[in-house]
């Protein structure tokens, strides 16, 4: 039996799922050095699980590294975090910022705090691709995160575009990939649960109050009374976006 075990029907979607999209898209190469940018969430935990499996099973080598930008709501959140990478032998670049509260004071006056958040925290995960030489950098968005900012680019900024699977940045010299871009929400929040993963609460005061979670309980709404209308909206998202990585690689 392998190293991780038996793994139930959820764990085995993960695994499977995430592999078949990274072999559809060319994602990695042998020699690929992935930088994991993991927030103590169940998407990112779900992708840092699944990623140290797939480096098992992966024909050729690849580095993992776990990046952790505390956004400093509390300077010892990412503890389990810390603990899990020593457990599993994964090295890590841990580090804590002041970037959530002060997206919430009057320096941050023209964004709302989560973009102001993100694209700090965004613009720090970039800078330490470049200084540990890392060639990719590695996101845990799902089916339901596609979708969702699919609307939110249609009603907010006017274009057709969800998240990229394999995107090339600054001249190519870094990939952007989301590995488990294939798997629902409800799928992750099993598979994680069964693996028992340390995530921990997001207790930023913005939490659950953003456009974001407006449109996706806009979505839950349309699709309450007809599980077929979910389905087809994510497939066919899900399949352009896929399509779309094709076509460049």
């Amino acid at each position: 039996m392998a190293s991780w075990g038996k793994l139930t029907f959820a764990q085995k979607k993960c695994v499977s799922a995430t592999g078949k999209l990274m072999q559809q898209t060319e994602m990695v190469s042998p020699g690929s050095r992935i930088g994991m940018a993991i927030s103590g969430g169940v998407d990112s935990f779900l992708m840092l699980k699944v990623l140290t499996i797939r480096q098992a099973i992966m024909p050729f080598p690849v580095e993992l590294m776990v990046l952790h930008i505390n956004p400093g709501f509390d300077a010892t959140s990412h503890a389990p975090l810390v603990d899990w990478c020593a457990e599993n032998g994964l090295s890590a670049h841990i580090e804590l910022t002041d970037f959530g509260p002060r997206a919430h004071t009057e320096e941050n006056r023209k964004n709302s705090p989560c973009f102001y958040c993100a694209m700090q925290r965004r613009k720090r995960l970039f800078e330490l691709c470049r200084d540990y030489d890392l060639t990719h950098l590695a996101f845990g968005h799902n089916a339901d995160d596609n979708v969702v900012t699919f609307f939110m680019n249609i009603f907010q900024n006017g274009r057709v575009a969800g998240l990229g699977v394999n995107e090339p940045f600054f001249d190519g010299k870094l990939q952007v990939i989301r590995p488990t871009m294939l798997l629902d929400k409800k799928t992750v929040i099993t598979a994680s649960k069964q693996w028992e993963l340390p995530i921990w609460k997001n207790i930023c005061p913005s939490n659950g109050e953003t456009k974001r979670d407006e449109i996706h309980d806009w979505l839950k709404s349309m699709w309450k009374n007809d599980k077929r209308i979910k389905n087809n909206v994510f497939n066919a998202i899900t399949r352009q976006q896929v399509d779309l990585t094709r076509k460049k690689v």
